[in-house]
């Protein structure tokens, strides 16, 4: 691996300020620069993490010298535009989930990072963490057998606020594109991609989920059973039953190290797994691992997986009647399409 890889991070919200601590702590990553609209955020920012260049817009950043690698925090309806605006640039992405709103602009998104030959990954941070990584060992062991249902929530209250992130359209607010992701993530990575879906939303008066209750169906009847709100605190436990036992993913199940094995025979094991700082760290050196070995996606998080991802989560939406502007096919995106085609 590179010795060090110069960071620079596009959005300065509270999840950007998670993310800036990690790279404090992880090994081989450097925080170079950041970027906001505001300058003064950007200045603010950068004297508290002691970041030497900091910028009052991100066509600033991509001009930034020795700058490696970027991570994109901004909310979800910019993430599609910012990301090609640094992938044209030649510069490698990691960009927060959801990937863009739609599916369209993932596919404009994967389009770009491959036609410009440059690295993309989805920062499902989740997919990386030592838990879910011996989640996936102890199936894969046939430890509670064949998976066949699924369970899992996520769930808090938020505050209201019209236009605040969680609640506005126009910045891809919402329940399910904000926190559901997560148990659709987690039933794609288990049992693969739905022969039915069954879904159902509440609206907020500004006309965001505030909750989603959703039902995929498979073949040899398994099943999964995901619920997510931003109105409600909810255990935020994941269950994953099997033919000869279950997993428990302990609360807050996304970001948890700790889960516990409970077979028919009767045998618990409960396992905790260390690690320094929120997480953030792993997907961070899953992407220079990429980099090093000159790789354009990850093999853990692959633009397929986000693909498959977003596409599920667009039929959730069809069946719940959640919009975003975005929604729209404009004249630009046909252009788009056009120039990489080419």
């Amino acid at each position: 691996m590179k010795q060090i890889y110069n960071w620079g991070i596009v959005g300065l919200g509270k999840i950007a300020h998670q993310f800036a601590l990690d790279i404090l702590k992880t090994e081989n990553a450097n925080l170079w620069a950041v970027a906001s609209r505001s300058k003064q955020k950007a200045i603010n920012f950068a004297d508290e993490f002691n970041v030497p260049n900091a910028y009052g817009s991100y066509n600033e950043l991509v001009d930034c010298k020795d700058l490696d690698v970027v991570y994109i925090a901004t909310p979800h309806s910019f993430h599609c535009e910012n990301t090609i605006l640094f992938l044209d640039h030649g510069i490698p992405v990691l960009c927060e989930k959801p990937l863009a709103i739609n599916s369209r602009q993932v596919s404009q998104m994967i389009l770009a990072s491959r036609g410009r030959g440059v690295f993309l990954m989805e920062a499902m941070w989740t997919r990386f963490l030592p838990m879910i990584n011996n989640m996936l060992k102890l199936i894969m062991e046939d430890t509670i057998g064949d998976v066949v249902n699924i369970k899992a929530d996520f769930g808090f209250k938020a505050n209201f606020n019209a236009s605040s992130r969680l609640f506005d359209a126009k910045l891809g607010g919402g329940a399910l594109l904000d926190v559901g992701i997560y148990p659709v993530f987690l039933s794609l990575l288990l049992l693969g991609e739905p022969n039915n879906i069954i879904a159902k939303s509440d609206f907020a008066s500004t006309g965001v989920d505030e909750y989603c209750k959703i039902v995929f169906e498979y073949e040899d009847n398994k099943t999964a059973f995901l619920n997510c709100s931003i109105t409600e605190n909810t255990p935020t436990i994941a269950e994953i039953y099997g033919t000869k036992g279950m997993i428990t993913l302990q609360s807050r199940w996304h970001e948890s190290n700790k889960l516990t094995v409970k077979l028919l025979t009767g045998e618990t094991r409960d396992y905790e797994f260390e690690y320094n700082g929120k997480g953030y760290n792993f997907e961070m050196i899953e992407v220079m691992k990429c980099l090093t070995n000159g790789k354009l996606e990850s093999n853990f998080m692959s633009l397929e997986f986000s693909r498959k991802l977003i596409n599920l989560l667009d039929k959730v939406r069809e069946k719940t009647g959640i919009t975003y502007p975005e929604d729209n096919i404009s004249t630009s995106d046909i252009s788009f399409q056009k120039i990489y085609n080419n």
